[in-house]
Protein backbone atom coordinates (compact mmCIF):
# COMPACT_ATOMS: atom_id res chain seq x y z
CA UNK A 1 0.00 0.00 0.00
CA UNK A 2 1.20 3.53 -0.71
CA UNK A 3 1.68 5.68 2.36
CA UNK A 4 -0.93 8.22 1.30
CA UNK A 5 -3.95 8.17 -0.98
CA UNK A 6 -6.11 11.08 -2.00
CA UNK A 7 -9.45 11.51 -3.75
CA UNK A 8 -9.58 14.89 -5.45
CA UNK A 9 -11.24 16.84 -8.24
CA UNK A 10 -8.32 17.71 -10.50
CA UNK A 11 -8.45 20.45 -13.10
CA UNK A 12 -7.25 19.55 -16.59
CA UNK A 13 -4.26 21.69 -17.59
CA UNK A 14 -3.82 20.21 -21.08
CA UNK A 15 -4.98 17.22 -23.10
CA UNK A 16 -2.46 16.82 -25.92
CA UNK A 17 -2.52 14.47 -28.89
CA UNK A 18 0.92 12.86 -29.15
CA UNK A 19 0.67 10.59 -32.21
CA UNK A 20 -1.62 7.92 -33.58
CA UNK A 21 -4.04 6.90 -30.83
CA UNK A 22 -1.91 8.27 -27.98
CA UNK A 23 -2.60 11.30 -25.79
CA UNK A 24 -1.00 13.05 -22.82
CA UNK A 25 -3.22 14.42 -20.04
CA UNK A 26 -1.80 17.02 -17.62
CA UNK A 27 -3.72 17.61 -14.40
CA UNK A 28 -3.48 19.93 -11.44
CA UNK A 29 -3.31 17.36 -8.63
CA UNK A 30 -0.81 18.63 -6.04
CA UNK A 31 -1.53 16.05 -3.34
CA UNK A 32 -1.01 13.10 -5.68
CA UNK A 33 1.94 14.74 -7.45
CA UNK A 34 3.64 15.19 -4.09
CA UNK A 35 3.23 11.59 -2.91
CA UNK A 36 3.48 9.58 -6.15
CA UNK A 37 6.28 7.07 -6.67
CA UNK A 38 7.52 5.44 -9.90
CA UNK A 39 5.26 2.61 -11.02
CA UNK A 40 2.16 3.70 -9.11
CA UNK A 41 -1.14 4.54 -10.77
CA UNK A 42 -4.29 6.61 -10.42
CA UNK A 43 -7.95 5.68 -10.81
CA UNK A 44 -9.78 8.28 -12.90
CA UNK A 45 -13.50 8.89 -13.35
CA UNK A 46 -14.08 9.96 -16.95
CA UNK A 47 -16.49 12.95 -17.05
CA UNK A 48 -19.96 12.62 -18.57
CA UNK A 49 -20.07 8.83 -18.49
CA UNK A 50 -22.84 8.55 -15.91
CA UNK A 51 -23.80 5.08 -17.13
CA UNK A 52 -20.28 3.83 -16.43
CA UNK A 53 -19.65 3.76 -12.69
CA UNK A 54 -16.22 2.16 -12.89
CA UNK A 55 -13.06 4.22 -12.95
CA UNK A 56 -10.13 3.71 -15.31
CA UNK A 57 -6.61 2.93 -14.04
CA UNK A 58 -3.73 4.89 -15.57
CA UNK A 59 -0.03 4.64 -14.80
CA UNK A 60 1.51 7.85 -13.51
CA UNK A 61 3.77 9.18 -16.26
CA UNK A 62 5.27 12.30 -14.70
CA UNK A 63 4.89 14.64 -11.76
CA UNK A 64 6.05 18.11 -10.80
CA UNK A 65 5.53 18.36 -7.03
CA UNK A 66 6.43 22.07 -7.02
CA UNK A 67 3.70 23.09 -9.46
CA UNK A 68 1.32 20.25 -8.56
CA UNK A 69 1.22 18.86 -12.08
CA UNK A 70 0.41 15.17 -12.58
CA UNK A 71 0.61 13.63 -16.06
CA UNK A 72 -0.59 10.40 -17.65
CA UNK A 73 -0.28 8.98 -21.16
CA UNK A 74 -3.21 7.01 -22.55
CA UNK A 75 -4.34 5.26 -25.71
CA UNK A 76 -7.87 5.55 -27.10
CA UNK A 77 -9.11 1.96 -27.08
CA UNK A 78 -12.75 2.18 -25.93
CA UNK A 79 -15.62 4.44 -24.99
CA UNK A 80 -13.98 5.74 -21.82
CA UNK A 81 -10.66 6.76 -23.34
CA UNK A 82 -12.33 8.15 -26.47
CA UNK A 83 -14.45 10.34 -24.20
CA UNK A 84 -11.37 11.32 -22.20
CA UNK A 85 -9.65 12.45 -25.41
CA UNK A 86 -12.40 15.06 -25.92
CA UNK A 87 -11.89 16.69 -22.52
CA UNK A 88 -10.42 20.19 -22.53
CA UNK A 89 -8.42 22.43 -20.23
CA UNK A 90 -10.47 23.71 -17.32
CA UNK A 91 -12.65 20.62 -16.94
CA UNK A 92 -12.43 18.66 -13.70
CA UNK A 93 -11.88 14.93 -13.36
CA UNK A 94 -12.10 12.96 -10.13
CA UNK A 95 -8.98 11.01 -9.20
CA UNK A 96 -7.95 8.52 -6.54
CA UNK A 97 -4.24 8.02 -6.00
CA UNK A 98 -1.44 7.34 -5.81
CA UNK A 99 -2.32 3.63 -5.76
CA UNK A 100 -0.37 0.39 -5.74
CA UNK A 101 3.19 -0.68 -5.09
CA UNK A 102 5.69 0.77 -7.54
CA UNK A 103 9.24 0.03 -8.64
CA UNK A 104 12.23 -0.25 -6.33
CA UNK A 105 14.34 2.82 -7.03
CA UNK A 106 18.11 2.44 -7.49
CA UNK A 107 20.38 3.63 -4.71
CA UNK A 108 23.89 5.01 -4.78
CA UNK A 109 25.79 4.01 -7.91
CA UNK A 110 23.39 1.22 -8.88
CA UNK A 111 22.85 0.95 -12.64
CA UNK A 112 19.43 0.26 -14.10
CA UNK A 113 17.75 -0.82 -17.32
CA UNK A 114 14.17 0.07 -18.21
CA UNK A 115 12.33 -2.18 -20.67
CA UNK A 116 9.05 -0.91 -22.12
CA UNK A 117 6.61 -2.22 -24.67
CA UNK A 118 4.43 0.36 -26.42
CA UNK A 119 3.14 3.03 -24.08
CA UNK A 120 4.47 1.04 -21.13
CA UNK A 121 7.26 3.61 -21.44
CA UNK A 122 4.94 6.04 -19.64
CA UNK A 123 4.98 3.89 -16.50
CA UNK A 124 8.80 3.81 -16.36
CA UNK A 125 9.44 7.51 -17.05
CA UNK A 126 9.27 8.72 -13.45
CA UNK A 127 11.78 6.02 -12.51
CA UNK A 128 14.21 7.44 -15.08
CA UNK A 129 13.55 11.01 -14.00
CA UNK A 130 14.32 10.30 -10.34
CA UNK A 131 17.35 8.04 -10.89
CA UNK A 132 20.68 9.65 -9.97
CA UNK A 133 22.45 7.57 -12.63
CA UNK A 134 20.27 7.67 -15.71
CA UNK A 135 19.19 4.24 -16.92
CA UNK A 136 19.53 2.55 -20.25
CA UNK A 137 16.00 2.74 -21.70
CA UNK A 138 14.77 0.09 -24.12
CA UNK A 139 11.47 0.75 -25.89
CA UNK A 140 9.87 -1.69 -28.29
CA UNK A 141 6.76 -1.59 -30.44
CA UNK A 142 5.15 -3.10 -33.48
CA UNK A 143 6.02 -0.08 -35.62
CA UNK A 144 7.47 3.43 -35.32
CA UNK A 145 4.00 4.87 -34.55
CA UNK A 146 4.04 2.88 -31.29
CA UNK A 147 7.32 4.38 -30.05
CA UNK A 148 6.55 7.24 -27.67
CA UNK A 149 8.36 9.75 -25.47
CA UNK A 150 11.73 9.57 -27.21
CA UNK A 151 12.45 13.28 -26.73
CA UNK A 152 11.39 13.16 -23.08
CA UNK A 153 13.76 10.30 -22.24
CA UNK A 154 16.61 11.88 -24.22
CA UNK A 155 16.10 15.16 -22.36
CA UNK A 156 16.78 13.28 -19.11
CA UNK A 157 20.12 12.08 -20.48
CA UNK A 158 19.08 8.43 -20.81
CA UNK A 159 20.75 6.01 -23.21
CA UNK A 160 17.70 5.29 -25.39
CA UNK A 161 17.55 2.20 -27.59
CA UNK A 162 14.60 1.36 -29.83
CA UNK A 163 13.27 -1.81 -31.45
CA UNK A 164 10.31 -2.37 -33.76
CA UNK A 165 8.84 -5.58 -35.07
CA UNK A 166 8.74 -4.25 -38.63
CA UNK A 167 12.10 -2.46 -38.58
CA UNK A 168 10.65 1.00 -39.22
CA UNK A 169 12.67 2.40 -36.30
CA UNK A 170 15.76 1.10 -34.53
CA UNK A 171 16.55 -2.59 -34.19
CA UNK A 172 14.31 -4.89 -36.19
CA UNK A 173 13.16 -7.47 -33.70
CA UNK A 174 12.12 -7.76 -30.08
CA UNK A 175 12.96 -5.35 -27.29
CA UNK A 176 14.18 -8.35 -25.29
CA UNK A 177 16.97 -8.71 -27.87
CA UNK A 178 18.20 -5.32 -26.67
CA UNK A 179 17.84 -6.39 -23.03
CA UNK A 180 20.21 -9.32 -23.53
CA UNK A 181 22.83 -6.96 -24.96
CA UNK A 182 22.36 -4.38 -22.20
CA UNK A 183 22.74 -6.98 -19.44
CA UNK A 184 26.01 -8.15 -20.97
CA UNK A 185 27.20 -4.54 -20.81
CA UNK A 186 25.91 -4.04 -17.25
CA UNK A 187 25.70 -7.37 -15.42
CA UNK A 188 23.73 -7.09 -12.21
CA UNK A 189 21.84 -3.96 -13.26
CA UNK A 190 18.38 -3.41 -11.78
CA UNK A 191 15.79 -4.20 -14.47
CA UNK A 192 12.33 -2.61 -14.40
CA UNK A 193 9.75 -3.27 -17.09
CA UNK A 194 6.22 -2.44 -18.20
CA UNK A 195 4.35 -3.64 -21.26
CA UNK A 196 2.27 -6.51 -22.61
CA UNK A 197 2.31 -9.66 -20.48
CA UNK A 198 4.08 -11.84 -23.10
CA UNK A 199 6.92 -9.33 -23.14
CA UNK A 200 7.06 -9.25 -19.34
CA UNK A 201 7.23 -13.04 -19.23
CA UNK A 202 10.15 -12.92 -21.68
CA UNK A 203 11.89 -10.28 -19.55
CA UNK A 204 11.52 -12.55 -16.52
CA UNK A 205 13.00 -15.47 -18.44
CA UNK A 206 16.08 -13.33 -19.11
CA UNK A 207 16.35 -11.83 -15.60
CA UNK A 208 14.28 -13.49 -12.88
CA UNK A 209 15.00 -10.60 -10.52
CA UNK A 210 13.49 -8.04 -12.87
CA UNK A 211 10.60 -5.98 -11.54
CA UNK A 212 7.62 -6.11 -13.90
CA UNK A 213 4.48 -3.99 -13.92
CA UNK A 214 1.55 -6.19 -14.92
CA UNK A 215 -1.24 -4.81 -17.07
CA UNK A 216 -4.36 -6.19 -15.36
CA UNK A 217 -7.99 -5.09 -15.69
CA UNK A 218 -8.97 -3.14 -12.56
CA UNK A 219 -12.46 -2.21 -11.44
CA UNK A 220 -12.05 -0.64 -8.01
CA UNK A 221 -8.31 -0.08 -7.64
CA UNK A 222 -8.45 -0.47 -3.86
CA UNK A 223 -8.61 -4.24 -3.35
CA UNK A 224 -12.37 -4.64 -2.87
CA UNK A 225 -13.51 -6.30 -6.11
CA UNK A 226 -10.81 -8.95 -6.75
CA UNK A 227 -11.05 -8.33 -10.53
CA UNK A 228 -7.30 -7.84 -10.91
CA UNK A 229 -6.03 -10.99 -9.18
CA UNK A 230 -2.95 -12.77 -10.52
CA UNK A 231 -1.19 -15.94 -9.46
CA UNK A 232 1.99 -15.69 -7.39
CA UNK A 233 4.26 -18.59 -6.48
CA UNK A 234 3.87 -19.62 -2.86
CA UNK A 235 5.08 -22.20 -0.32
CA UNK A 236 1.57 -23.54 0.33
CA UNK A 237 0.35 -26.97 -0.81
CA UNK A 238 -0.82 -25.66 -4.19
CA UNK A 239 2.45 -23.88 -4.90
CA UNK A 240 0.69 -20.61 -5.69
CA UNK A 241 -1.79 -18.07 -4.33
CA UNK A 242 -3.93 -15.27 -5.67
CA UNK A 243 -2.75 -11.68 -5.22
CA UNK A 244 -4.62 -8.47 -5.90
CA UNK A 245 -2.57 -6.57 -8.44
CA UNK A 246 -3.87 -3.21 -7.27
CA UNK A 247 -2.73 -3.87 -3.69
CA UNK A 248 0.39 -6.03 -3.88
CA UNK A 249 1.36 -4.69 -7.30
CA UNK A 250 1.11 -3.69 -10.06
CA UNK A 251 4.88 -4.20 -9.79
CA UNK A 252 6.11 -7.70 -8.90
CA UNK A 253 9.39 -9.58 -8.95
CA UNK A 254 9.37 -11.61 -12.15
CA UNK A 255 10.34 -14.85 -10.44
CA UNK A 256 7.30 -14.65 -8.16
CA UNK A 257 4.72 -14.55 -10.96
CA UNK A 258 2.99 -17.82 -11.85
CA UNK A 259 2.46 -17.75 -15.61
CA UNK A 260 -0.33 -20.04 -16.86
Amino acid sequence: MPKKQHQIDASILANTHLQGEYFRLDLNAPEIARDARPGQFIHLQVPDLEHRILRRPFSIFDTDPQSGRLSIVYKTVGEGTFKLSTCVAGQNVNLIGPLGIGFTEPTGNQRSILVAGGFGCAATFLFAKRAAIKPVVLIGGRSSIDILLQDEYKALGCDLRISTDDGTLGHKGLVTDLLKVALKEMPGALVASCGPNPMLKAVGNIDENAEISLEQPMCCGVGACFACVIKLKDDNDDGWRFARSCMEGPVFKAHKVWWD
